[in-house]
């Protein structure tokens, strides 16, 4: 049967939950992973995830056989005792395979026993070229909220679609009448495999903004810088690679025939 198993319950005051799952240049997983890490936030729980996955193998190290594992999603909490609001952050290894809307509600469920009025995810929108500091855009579940969103810059870009769980939780949020946000960071297409820390930098700091938490920036920033690189000399080389097969210097290329 599928089910939470919680680790313990603590007394949170109107938290806000923020979620992630592996998605575009990992942009959301980024972004709340390291929001998590730099809170310390704590375990709260996790969910069942065996009807939601189907395993294809198993690993086998030193040639001994592992046990099979499934995808993990867990929640963690953070009291932040006054000083900002109380979060409960989700984080899974992978989207699930089948049984999405029962997924969702099932995060949601566990947002809504503690209160949860607001509900964030995080996510990637993905642009033709690679911008120095890529912009947030912003989906919201009521109009007051894009007004809150539009005071912290966050472009509203009209109408587009939200892909995978980052967009099905924003829906079942509103079916239940929960405040319900998705911020998400600019990131090129040619390496949308490759992980972005510099859009995941950008969507974490409107969150803690949002949020109103401080947190050190200074290891994702150094992260990012240097995935920079890797992404600008990506482009540089595709660049190459298109000139020399869909282009021809002027001097191969035939004279017209005269006419008359």
């Amino acid at each position: 049967m599928k089910s939470v198993k919680f680790y313990r319950k603590p007394e949170l005051v109107n938290p806000c939950l923020v979620t992630a799952w592996p998605g575009v240049g990992n942009v959301a997983l980024i972004a709340a992973t390291y929001l998590k890490d730099k809170l310390k936030a704590e375990e709260l729980g996790e969910i069942d995830p065996s009807g939601f996955f189907d395993l294809g193998g198993i690993f086998v190290k030193d040639n001994l056989v592992e046990t099979p594992k499934f995808p993990e999603g867990k929640f963690f909490y953070w009291d932040s005792e006054g000083e900002g609001k109380d979060l409960i952050i989700f984080l899974a290894e992978a989207q699930p395979a089948f049984g999405s809307y029962e997924y969702a509600n099932m995060v949601l469920d566990v947002a809504q026993k503690f209160e949860v009025k607001r509900v964030y995810t995080l996510a990637a929108a993905l642009t033709e070229y690679h911008p120095d500091q890529p912009r947030v855009l912003g989906a919201a579940s009521s109009p007051e909220l894009l007004e809150e969103l539009r005071k912290f810059g966050v472009v509203l870009a009209g109408d587009f679609f939200i892909a995978g769980l980052n967009g099905l939780l924003l829906g079942v949020a509103a079916e239940r009448g929960v405040e319900a946000v998705c911020l998400l960071g600019e990131t090129v297409k040619y390496a949308a495999k490759m992980a972005n820390p510099r859009a995941a930098l950008s969507v974490l700091t409107v969150l803690t903004e949002l949020l109103g938490v401080e947190i050190d920036m200074a290891e994702l920033e150094e992260f990012a810088e240097g995935t920079d690189k890797q992404i600008r000399q990506l482009g540089n080389e595709m660049k190459k690679e298109f000139l020399q097969n869909f282009t021809r210097p002027i001097w191969e290329r035939e004279e017209p025939e005269e006419n008359g």
